[in-house]
């Protein structure tokens, strides 16, 4: 049990840290697993924020109530079916999901899939029929672990430090910090992890490695007849890996304990569904589900075992990355700052200046430039929440440490206002609902019963159209923020090996807008690739607001760039 001193992180990170308060002081729960005695750089750049202390009516600062009162009154003049409900994810904690509640009786339209890992999530579910994570343990008992599309030093800080004396490979298209650390670096052409899945497969085949229980209780063999289907040398030329590192690759982990931790750059694209798909289904082929040591970790469904205390039923949703927020006469926008996390951002802003924007958060953002109406949301020292985390099995636990910032109000003290005002229904008691995801115990949930191998893969050689003066997109995250949240990185990183110079200012042009930027070098990317850094604030105007092809999930990536001196 957690003593009533104990802040959860609420940032939206795999770590999913836990501090106490000490003699007035945040520092890290040492009794808590992951997070021991030490806050990361991200927690304590949380820490110093500026949080909301007034509302706004059209930029003029009003009482709460008054914002309050011209919210309700303007939902009463509306049909809510020209209402949307648009919820972020920069900052968790279950607690946070009683709006959807009030929005559901009101008649909102709500979002969904994903700007995240949505086709991840799918991919992985249409395999194991679940997106659920082994326990931790079985990461750190394992001998070597495979990242796989994943910045795990810097997104990842706690579990790092609990296994940074494992034998490391790395699968990634930009030598990141981890990759620099391993014991091989895979520097994998972009969008082609289905092919080195499958070229992995076939070679574990050769090795006699695959999982005899699996392969006859299953469709494996035909998971192997697509792997067999490729020639050798066409793998090598697809992927961009030569069959001598593919050797080595075995050799580090024949014999040995394995993990793959997966992380979501591999499913931006529009077949993502079946890339992610590939990759567990090569995990399966050699037996790493069900073991005692190792296993694959992607997002995982936290809330896998719980009961659903926030189920709604909504009639109509609109896909989170095709919302074109013009069509509804107002927007109600929860924790999300979609001016700069969405993509297509023109299109964004447009659709945004079109509406009745209503913003309810913790601190001013790009978006709330476009709301009508701020409400400030308490911070999370001042509520009581439990963070559930997707990277492994350990929750955290929020209480109030300290007061409330003026004029803001918590996500239930928010849905109750409304509720009343309404007449809806009665909440769910808050101090219950609390409780049963405080005090609930850990229930491991990742056996997989039968495994469901992908026996069919077509993926558009999308990259097979790239001219000469085009580079490939790919995102990656920073130390010294967490997307649009902290501090901002606005460059352009291109290697070397290019035909600008270091500084040099370019407009850089895809089919769904163009922005400018300053170019720096950097010889950790892979030539014919750029890189923007997660939370630049122009990156979104290059990118597809399309969703992809099965899980309504954004595909940042999709996306070939041209650029041009300015």
């Amino acid at each position: 049990m957690n003593s009533n001193n104990t802040i959860a992180c609420p940032l939206d990170c795999f770590d999913a840290c836990e501090a106490v308060l000490d003699e007035g002081k945040i520092k890290g729960n040492k009794n808590h697993l992951t997070t021991k005695s030490k806050l990361c750089v991200n927690f304590a750049n949380l820490l110093k924020e500026d949080f909301l202390e007034d509302a706004y009516i059209d930029k003029q600062k009003v009482g709460l109530n008054e914002a309050l009162e011209e919210f309700s009154k303007k939902l009463k003049e509306l049909n809510p079916s020209n209402t949307l409900y648009y919820k972020g994810s920069g900052n968790l904690g279950v607690m946070q999901a009683y709006p959807k509640l009030f929005f559901a009786q009101y008649g909102s339209v709500f979002t969904k899939g994903s700007l995240c890992e949505g086709a991840g999530d799918e991919g992985i579910v249409q395999g194991r029929g679940k997106c659920v994570n082994p326990p931790l343990e079985r990461l750190l008992a394992s001998d070597v672990i495979i990242v796989w599309g994943r910045n795990y030093t810097l997104t990842s800080p706690h579990m790092y430090s609990l296994t940074k004396d494992k034998i490391f490979i790395t699968v990634d298209p930009v030598l990141t910090p981890i990759a620099k650390k391993s014991e091989l670096h895979l520097q994998i052409n972009p969008k082609t992890d289905y092919e080195l899945a499958l070229l992995l497969t076939r070679f574990a085949y050769m090795e006699d490695m695959e999982d005899e229980e699996l392969f006859k209780t299953s469709n494996a063999k035909e998971f192997l007849e697509l792997a067999k289907s490729r020639t050798l040398i066409s793998y090598e030329e697809t992927t961009g890996v030569s069959l001598q590192d593919i050797t080595k690759f075995f050799e580090i982990i024949k014999g040995k304990s394995v993990s793959i931790l997966l992380g979501i750059g591999v499913q931006k694209y529009f077949e993502g569904v079946n890339i992610t798909r590939a990759i567990d289904s090569f995990a399966a082929f050699i037996g790493l589900h069900n073991k005692q040591k190792g296993g694959l970790w992607y997002l995982g469904d936290s809330a896998y075992s719980y009961e659903a205390k926030f189920k709604v039923d909504v009639e109509k949703k609109v896909s989170l990355p095709e919302v074109d927020f013009s069509k509804y006469d107002l927007v109600f926008i929860q924790g999300a700052n979609p001016v700069v996390s969405a993509p297509n951002t023109k299109r964004v802003i447009e659709g945004l200046k079109k509406s009745f924007v209503v913003f309810f958060g913790t601190t001013y953002n790009e978006t709330c430039s476009y709301a009508d109406i701020i409400i400030p949301a308490s911070n999370f020292k001042s509520k009581k929440d439990v963070r559930l985390s997707y990277g492994h099995q350990y929750k955290a636990i929020s209480y109030a440490v300290e007061k409330k910032q003026k004029n803001s109000l918590s996500e239930y003290e928010f849905s109750l206002y409304m509720s009343k005002k309404f007449a809806f229904k009665a909440l769910p008691k808050f101090e219950e609902t609390f409780d049963y995801y405080a005090k609930k115990e850990f229930v491991d949930e990742s056996k997989v019963e039968k495994f469901n191998f992908l026996e069919e893969l077509e993926v558009e050689n999308f990259y097979a159209k790239k001219e000469k003066n085009e580079y490939y997109l790919l995102f990656r995250k920073r130390k010294n923020n967490l997307n649009s949240q902290f501090k901002e990185d606005n460059y352009l990183y291109i290697n070397p090996d290019c035909n600008f110079n270091e500084g040099d200012s370019v407009i850089a042009k895809s089919s769904f807008g163009e922005a400018s930027f300053i170019l720096k070098f950097d010889e950790d990317i892979k030539k014919e690739c750029i890189v923007l850094l997660a939370g630049n604030k122009k990156a979104n105007y290059l990118t597809n607001h399309q969703s992809d092809e099965q899980a309504s999930s954004a595909m940042f990536q999709e996306v070939l760039i041209k650029l041009d001196l300015q």
